[in-house]
């Protein structure tokens, strides 16, 4: 049986990233192949429970200074000596470089880097990409926007580059109009247009803008926000200072989004800059028109006047103004909205479709890697694109 491990920075935060390394890992794991996922930090929480449920084995490095914690190189050096793992595939720029350096000490036969953003970074972190390109087999992104960002930046060499997008489970992720309505009296009473709006509480998400684009259309709506993040305590208080604190509604950490976005009417992404961000895609797989910035990666889910609207990012009034037009539109014509996001999240973004990529891809790997080795193998060689 063929081992993958991938590795993450932690799953005790779980965004759009994490998530779908948990389904990739039970994925693959239900499709034969062994799994383990290995968090540099924390305990793994629910996760972990989860994980193990489908069969995926898990481990933590337990490092408490970064990079710098010694004794989670160690651990991890230990354990690749003693699993001997085919295939170790990183998600994230942390794990990423530990994956790439560990090659050194422990010989591996394929070696996976997986960038989840747009956003290059430091100079700092630029650099370590740079210097470390000998080292992967293959760097994969999970949108266009951000292989054209890595590779222009010199980050990652275009031969070494495959996009495979995030994926959804779009038999799970679908509309469910029977258990609507009961969450909606909890979300919105009475009556009243439901935004949704998910992700952890930074200022990427730029959730500022968010609130004063709400504050802004004069439609009876209310606003759900699913996240928990460092912000909380502000943008509570910048939702009463705005006079929306009544219609706004604070989720904090939910674990399964799902039924909230089955209640609701539209989902709301005010980011900064994406890589692919999930939460656009489950909204389009659960039926809903959206309202996103117009920023690379949301681009690459949003078709502008057909599944949803773009506005430029940042800009309150313009986003307020793409809201109000969504909550104009007559009910047929957002349905219709939903649908045609729907059937894009069916064709581009399906979890069965990802894990047939991902497989094609390490069978594809390991053929030009039969043994472990401390650099990528067959250094310079294109990896074939889909």
């Amino acid at each position: 049986m063929t081992h993958v491990a991938m590795m993450i920075p932690t799953l005790d935060r779980i965004g759009g990233a994490e998530r779908q390394v948990m389904q990739l890992a039970s994925g693959l794991c239900s499709r034969g192949w062994r799994v383990t996922v290995i968090a540099l930090s924390g305990s793994g929480g629910s996760a972990k429970k989860h994980l193990r449920g489908d069969g995926v084995e898990f481990l933590s490095l337990e490092m408490r200074k970064g990079l710098a914690d010694p004794r989670g190189w160690l651990r991890l050096h230990r354990w690749l000596r003693r699993e001997r793992p085919e295939i170790v595939h990183a998600h994230l720029s942390h794990a990423v470089w530990i994956a790439r350096w560990s090659r050194l000490a422990a010989p591996l036969r394929t070696v996976i880097g997986t960038v989840h953003t747009s956003a290059t970074g430091t100079l700092g972190r630029r650099l370590g990409y740079r210097c470390s390109r000998w080292l992967p087999d293959c760097v994969t992104t999970v949108g266009e926007a951000v292989r054209e960002a890595y590779v222009g930046s010199g980050m990652v060499a275009s031969a070494q580059c495959r996009v495979i997008p995030n994926g959804v489970d779009t038999d799970v992720w679908k509309p469910d109009r029977g258990g609507r309505e009961a969450l909606r009296q909890e979300l919105a009473p009475g009556s009243g247009f439901l935004w949704l709006a998910a992700g952890r509480l930074e200022a990427v998400k730029d959730y500022p803008t968010l609130l004063h684009a709400f504050a802004q259309t004069r439609e009876p709506s209310w606003l759900a926000i699913a996240g928990a993040g460092p912000l909380e305590h502000d943008l509570r208080e910048l939702a009463h200072n705005l006079g929306v604190s009544g219609r706004v509604r604070f989720l904090g950490f939910v674990r399964d989004v799902r039924p909230s976005m089955q209640a609701a009417d539209a989902f709301l992404l005010s980011s900064r800059w994406e890589g692919l961000p999930m939460g656009l895609i489950e909204a389009a797989a659960c039926g809903l028109p959206a309202v996103a910035t117009d920023v690379p990666g949301s681009r690459e889910v949003v078709i502008n006047g057909e599944t949803g609207w773009l506005a430029p990012a940042g800009d309150a009034a313009r986003l307020a103004g793409k809201m109000t037009c969504v909550m104009r539109a007559s009910a047929d014509e957002r349905r219709a909205m939903g649908q045609r996001a729907r059937q894009i999240a069916v064709e581009k973004f399906s979890l069965a479709a990802v894990l047939d990529r991902w497989e094609k891809l390490y069978v594809e790997l390991l053929a030009r890697n039969p043994a472990p080795r401390r650099w990528a193998g067959r250094k310079g060689g294109p990896i074939s694109r889909d």
